[in-house]
C-alpha cells in the first residue's frame, strides 16, 4: 500500500508561485510513476503532471506546461510541484497520485492511476 500526503496549498494572488510537496510512503518501490491532479467542482480530475522514478522522464498537461514543474526527491521520498505564474484558473483541489506501470495515453485520465492522497487547496485571486 502506498500512503501520500500533500502540503503547501493556499491563497496567491495572480502571477505569484506557489509549491505543493507530496510525502510518500509504504511500498513506493512497487510504483512506477508519481503525479499530481486536479479538481474544480462540477468538473472532471484533469492531469496535470508525472514523473517516472526510473529515469525522471516527466509529462504535463496542456495547461500547465513551461509554468510547473515536477520532481522529485528519492532520498526523502517527496514530490514536489513547483508553480509559476499562476492564473485564477489554476484554482482547484491538487492531489498527489501514483501508479504501476509505464506513461501511457491513458494515464492522463485519472481512472488508471492506483492511489489518491486526500488533496490539497490552491486557490488563485485575481
Amino acid at each position: 500500500q502506498v500512503q501520500l500526503v500533500e502540503s503547501g496549498g493556499g491563497l496567491v494572488q495572480a502571477g505569484e508561485s506557489l509549491s505543493l510537496s507530496c510525502a510518500t510512503s509504504g511500498r513506493t518501490f512497487n510504483t512506477d510513476i508519481v503525479g499530481w491532479f486536479r479538481q474544480v467542482p462540477d468538473k472532471e480530475r484533469e492531469f496535470v503532471a508525472g514523473i517516472t522514478y526510473d529515469d525522471d522522464k516527466t509529462y504535463y498537461g496542456d495547461s500547465v506546461k513551461g509554468r510547473f514543474t515536477i520532481s522529485r526527491d528519492n532520498a526523502k521520498n517527496t514530490v514536489s510541484l513547483q508553480m509559476n505564474t499562476l492564473k485564477p484558473e489554476d484554482t482547484a483541489i491538487y492531489y498527489c497520485v501514483a501508479k504501476h506501470g509505464p506513461f501511457l495515453s491513458s494515464s492522463y485520465y485519472a481512472a488508471s492511476w492506483n492511489y489518491w492522497g486526500q488533496g490539497t487547496q490552491v486557490t488563485v485571486s485575481s
